[in-house]
């Protein structure tokens, strides 16, 4: 089979396999919401933060070595050394975050972070096999097992939290996915079939090339938990169970689309990179999707926010409200965060990610002790929001280097719709009994934010709109691969 086959074969087995478990993993939150206690999601919140935001360090960047193409990265010797250095990382690793977590972690919830500790151990080990699946790109097996995964663990966690074990069920979903992918890549018909092994040239050149990423995915990591750490820290248990929640289900909106459009871009920016007029235009209509999208669902979710807590995963949650509707500007803002970060990583300029990715962390910190103590989890949401619009900012300053684009065309049209959808949806609230359910005050905010919405999008932008129909149409055929720069999609 062809690389172009085999590219267009994952593309349509990675997006079917995203989109049934994105609806599976909702399923499981919302039913997972209305059996645990807020205080439960933040103990196991906690304990993860506590792992996971060093969880780039076994790895040590390795992977991106393995995937680029150098003499010292063919065949089967280099497979045998990443995975002996991962290992010896990954031992000491594991043993100095249990000898911390021993000396500062609260005792009564410490056999949780082992518990999750020992199944982010077992993950690390199949990041060999992971990797070379996909640097044969021959993502069905990924795909299939991630489903199976899911499915499993969901099936566990629900049982489990029916029966009145919550944290059992939280931290079994953990445990399941660690044994799937053990048997998934390394006993069932494995792609790779571990050895140990050393060479000083590969070595050299595994950690060379895998020290050049490292440091940006630790300050991504570092990111992307430090805010649950900060307030499981300081705000309690209960705080980071609400603001776990709240941040779980204002991300899944980005989930339906973000997430194909930025594994299509980042195939789509490094094919264009010689040819600056073609990456100008994939870079706007990438993330003018994302844009146009990402307001409608982020309004759309903002303003049924009461109706969604209430009727959806109860009402226990409402003290989350504030929070939920700020972490929506976060998720709206992020997948531009990930389609600016494929661009420079494209034109072979990695770095700048690093540095701004550490400003984007110094400013979080720096937020978190300023909002968080004044207002507990809404401050923490918008300590993050301004991480990320700060970085936003700086991502496409930087970005006029290599692309041409308007701000004012990207994101004018958009900005307009949401506010006058917001002011006509509210005021068509007002006109309601104030004796109306949640379910129709939900429905009549969604009809007229979303006509609004919708009808001023298409007064502005209606020469667009075809472009942009043909852009998602094509992300959803799994095409990027079989075309040239310049092929016309089929």
């Amino acid at each position: 089979m062809s690389i172009s086959q085999r590219s267009i074969l994952s593309s349509i087995y990675t997006l079917g396999a995203s989109g049934f478990n994105t609806i599976i993993q909702l399923f499981r939150s919302i039913l997972l919401a209305r059996l645990i206690a807020p205080e439960i999601f933040g103990v196991y919140s906690f304990a993860a933060s506590f792992v996971l935001v060093t969880s780039a360090i076994p790895n040590f960047g390795m992977s991106s070595a393995l995937l680029h193409r150098a003499p010292e990265s063919e065949g089967e010797e280099p497979l045998r050394v990443h995975f002996t250095i991962l290992l010896i990382i990954n031992i000491l690793w594991a043993i100095v975050i249990a000898l911390i977590a021993a000396l500062i972690f609260p005792q009564e919830n410490l056999w949780v972070l082992w518990v999750f500790l020992a199944t982010q151990f077992v993950d690390n080990l199949v990041i060999t096999s992971r990797t070379l699946l996909m640097r044969r790109v021959e993502l069905k097996r990924i795909a299939i097992i991630d489903t199976i995964s899911i499915g499993l663990s969901t099936a566990s966690a629900l049982l489990f939290a029916w029966k009145g074990f919550g944290i059992q069920g939280l931290i079994s979903t953990d445990i399941i996915a660690a044994i799937v992918a053990v048997f998934g890549y390394l006993i069932i018909r494995p792609p790779w079939k571990v050895h140990l092994g050393w060479s000083p040239t590969i070595a050299r050149y595994l950690l060379n090339f895998g020290y050049r990423t490292f440091l940006g995915n630790l300050v991504s990591q570092a990111l992307d938990y430090t805010d649950n750490l900060w307030t499981g820290q300081f705000l309690g248990k209960s705080s980071l169970g609400y603001y776990s929640r709240a941040y779980t289900f204002s991300s899944y909106p980005r989930k339906v689309l973000a997430i194909p459009i930025n594994s299509v871009a980042s195939g789509t920016y490094a094919e264009l990179k010689e040819n600056p007029k073609q990456l100008s235009q994939a870079f706007f209509r990438a993330n003018a999707l994302l844009v146009r999208t990402g307001f409608y669902m982020a309004g759309l979710l903002a303003l049924i926010a009461p109706e969604f807590i209430y009727l959806v995963i109860g009402e226990q949650w409402l003290p989350m409200l504030g929070a939920f509707r700020l972490m929506l500007l976060f998720t709206l803002l992020d997948p531009l965060r990930l389609t600016l970060a494929s661009l420079f990583i494209a034109v072979g300029k990695p770095e700048k990610l690093f540095w701004i990715r550490l400003i984007q962390l110094g400013v979080m910190i720096i937020g978190l002790f300023i909002f968080g103590n004044l207002w507990g989890i809404s401050g923490v949401a918008i300590a993050v929001n301004i991480m990320i619009f700060f970085g936003i900012i700086i991502m496409f300053w930087q970005a006029r280097a290599y692309v041409r684009f308007s701000l004012l065309r990207l994101f004018g049209s958009p900005i307009l719709a949401l506010f006058i959808g917001f002011l006509i949806a509210y005021y068509a609230t007002t006109l309601l009994s104030t004796n109306a359910s949640y379910w129709v005050t939900g429905a009549t905010k969604s009809i007229a934010f979303g006509a609004v919405y919708g009808a001023i999008i298409l007064i502005f932008e209606h020469k667009e709109i075809p472009m942009l129909i043909n852009y998602a149409r094509l992300i959803h055929q799994g095409n990027r691969f079989s075309q040239k720069p310049n092929e016309k999609p089929k």
